[in-house]
C-alpha cells in the first residue's frame, strides 16, 4: 500500500517542498498526476529546471499530466473552454450548482490508470494547494471525500503515493480551512510542516520543518516520532540543521 503525505505551511511559503517532490518522483521514473492550483505550468517548469528536470519533456513522454488549474478557471467560468463528449473539465464544479468533485476524481483516476505500454515504476499524485478548492465554493465534506477516494484509488489498488500541500493559519479565522487540514493531519501517513519563524525574519534560518510520521495509524497506543529542524531554502536545494546550529548562531 503506498503513502499519504501531507504537506503543512503556517507563516511561511512551503511550495519548495512540492517542486522536490515534483522533481524527485519524476527523477524515480514514476507516472505524476500533477493538480496545479496555485501556479502556471510555466512557473513549475522554470523552477524543475533549475531541479534539473524538464516538464515539458515529461508530458510528451506521458509521464507527466498536468492540470492547470488557474487556466481552467478562467476557461470554465469565461466560457472559453471546449469540453469533448463525455469528458467534462476537471474543475466542472465551477459552473454546476452543486459542488461535487467527481469529475475531478475521474481525472485523476484516468491519467493514473496503467495501461498495457505503460512502463513507469509507480503512480504519484501531487496536489499543490488542496485548500484553494474551499476558495473556489467546493464544501469540506466535498474537499475531503475527493482526497478519499484518491487514497483508495492511488494509495491502495495502484500502490502508489499522494502528496498534498495545504496552508493552515493559527489564527483559525477561516473554520472550512482548518477543518480540512486537521481532518488530513487525522489521516496522513507522514506529515512535512513548515512554519516561519516566531521570531520573524532572518537571513540564515528561512524557517522550521517539522517531521511527523504517523506510527498511530498502524500500531495503536503508539506515540507519533517528531523531528524538528530549521532551514534555509537555497537556489538549487534546502539545507537542514538541527536548532540552534545555524550560521546565525555560530
Amino acid at each position: 500500500q503506498g503513502k499519504f503525505t501531507l504537506l503543512r505551511d503556517t507563516r511561511t511559503d512551503g511550495s519548495f517542498l512540492v517542486h522536490h517532490f515534483l522533481s524527485f518522483y519524476l527523477r524515480a521514473g514514476c507516472k505524476v498526476c500533477f493538480v496545479a492550483l496555485l501556479q502556471s505550468f510555466s512557473h513549475y517548469n522554470i523552477v524543475a529546471q533549475k531541479l534539473g528536470v524538464n516538464l515539458t519533456a515529461a508530458k510528451e513522454r506521458g509521464q507527466l499530466v498536468f492540470l492547470e488549474g488557474l487556466k481552467s478557471c478562467l476557461d470554465l467560468l469565461f466560457g472559453e473552454e471546449e469540453e469533448q463528449p463525455g469528458q467534462p473539465s476537471p474543475l466542472q464544479f465551477l459552473s454546476e450548482s452543486t459542488s461535487d468533485l467527481r469529475a475531478l476524481f475521474d481525472f485523476v483516476q484516468a491519467s493514473l490508470t496503467p495501461t498495457d505500454s505503460d512502463s513507469w515504476k509507480g503512480s504519484v499524485l501531487l496536489v499543490d494547494e488542496l485548500t484553494v478548492l474551499l476558495s473556489l465554493g467546493a464544501t469540506p465534506v466535498a474537499v475531503l471525500d475527493f482526497i478519499h477516494y484518491c487514497r483508495v484509488s492511488v494509495c491502495c489498488q495502484l500502490k502508489g503515493n499522494v502528496v498534498v500541500l495545504v496552508h493552515s493559519s493559527e489564527e483559525f479565522e477561516d473554520e472550512e480551512n482548518e477543518l480540512v487540514v486537521n481532518s488530513l493531519c487525522h489521516h496522513s501517513d507522514l506529515i512535512l510542516w513548515a512554519e516561519g519563524l516566531a521570531t520573524g525574519f532572518c537571513k540564515d534560518v528561512h524557517g522550521q520543518m517539522k517531521i511527523i510520521k504517523r506510527v498511530s495509524l498502524q500500531q495503536m497506543g503508539e506515540q507519533d516520532l517528531v523531528q524538528v529542524y530549521q532551514y534555509k531554502i537555497l537556489d538549487r536545494n534546502v539545507t537542514f540543521f538541527a536548532r540552534g546550529l545555524s550560521a546565525a548562531v555560530l
